[in-house]
Parts: C-alpha cells; structure tokens; sequence
C-alpha cells in the first residue's frame, strides 16, 4: 500500500445480496468488462463501460448516486471503483461478480 495521499483507498467490496436489494430500488450498475464478456452473459439493466475505456468516458459515470462496479469476478471493478472513488464517484465493487450473481441463479441477460 502506497503512503502517498494521492493514492485512493480501496472501494468498499459488497455482496450480490447487497447489489440485489440495491437493484430492485433502481441502482445504477457499471459493467467494465470487455463487449465480448458482456455479451455472453450480464445484468439486466446495467451500463457497459470496459474498464480500458472508463478514463475516456469518466464523464458518462454518474456523480449524483452511489454507483455499482461489477466485472467477472471481483478485480477489475474494484480496480474501476477505487479509481472512480479518486474522482469524487460514490463507488463500490461488487465482491464476486457476475460469475457469483449467476452461479447464484440470479437473472441474468446475453447478447450486445
């Protein structure tokens, strides 16, 4: 861990269980994995934005409600939330991912 106070700490990490009750009030979910994971498998409702394009789209990231970061398993969103975190971004990271929220038998979409 880097002593520089530039450095944002770590996003806080939530649950699926969490995300589902966040959901079902209309939660904004950020995916930042690649189209083609995206499109085999995802959320229904969430925002694709992969994580190798999110400091060029920053701006599409709202800052006016706490934002849910979700990928595969748990890495790169917490990756995206603590950077979001470093710009003012309510953020948090989704622990497990979409792997979890669908090996849970939680709905799920496929397709662009």
């Amino acid at each position: 861990m880097s002593n520089d106070p530039a450095t944002p700490s770590p996003a806080p990490e939530v649950s699926t269980d969490e995300l589902a009750s966040a959901l079902d009030s209309g939660a904004y979910v950020l995916d930042v994995r690649r189209d083609d994971e995206y499109a085999e498998k995802h959320l229904p409702g969430v925002v694709l934005i992969p994580l190798d394009q999110l400091g060029a789209r920053v701006a599409e990231v709202p800052t006016d409600c706490p934002v849910w970061v979700i990928c595969a398993a748990g890495a790169r969103s917490m990756n995206a939330a603590t950077a979001l975190r470093g710009v003012g971004v309510d953020a948090v990271s989704v622990a497990g991912g979409t792997n979890k929220w669908v090996e849970e038998g939680r709905p799920f979409e496929t397709g662009a």
